[in-house]
């Protein structure tokens, strides 16, 4: 009797796995279900093809961390025929600026490093970094500086080019944003 049920049910589960799989083809195989950090929409590697993460600069860079940002696309501009310092070594734009360098700008723009967190017009808080910073200059004694109309940068010298505040502000901009970015 016991055997008769054990077969009984084995034939039942073969037919129901059998109805299952008809005219289907082959079983699609189950993705395994294991734990991952991997979101399922990234790859486990790196692609060839996967753009370079463009430098950031940082607020308390010294001049030799920014020409070790540079270096990148420097050598890339260097590829593009643009080898000479000049070229080489900034970014321009403008109307003035030759077709050839722009093109070749365009293929070297993922090595451009990107501006301090603090100051780039992609971060929501760019405004308020300005305003604060300009608000430190004029407790240095910067008499004529303001926020541009961009609301991120920071002019000074006023209407009448004011030779005292442009100074004041070229000696005091860098150590005033550094102490805006300390109390955020």
């Amino acid at each position: 009797m016991f055997r008769t049920s054990a077969r009984l049910g084995l034939v039942a589960m073969i037919a129901v796995l059998g109805m299952t799989g008809c005219g289907q083809g082959k079983p699609e195989a189950e993705k395994p279900r294991v734990a991952t950090l991997v979101p399922p929409s990234a790859s486990a590697a790196p692609s060839a093809s996967a753009t370079p993460e463009r430098p950031r600069q940082r607020l308390d860079d010294t001049e030799a961390d920014y020409q070790a940002l540079v270096k990148p696309y420097q050598k890339c501009m260097k590829a593009q025929g643009f080898a000479d310092e000049k070229s080489g070594a900034s970014w321009a734009e403008g109307d003035d600026v030759p077709e050839e360098l722009r093109k070749a700008q365009e293929k070297c723009k993922n090595f451009w490093p990107l501006p301090p967190w603090e100051t780039d017009p992609a971060n929501p808080e760019a405004k308020d970094f300005a305003r604060d910073t300009v608000k430190c200059l004029k407790t240095k004694g910067v008499k004529y500086v303001e926020v541009n109309d961009d609301g991120i940068g920071i002019s000074a010298g006023g209407k009448d080019n004011d030779s005292r505040s442009i100074a004041l502000t070229g000696e005091y901009l860098d150590a005033c944003q550094r102490e805006v970015a300390a109390k955020k």
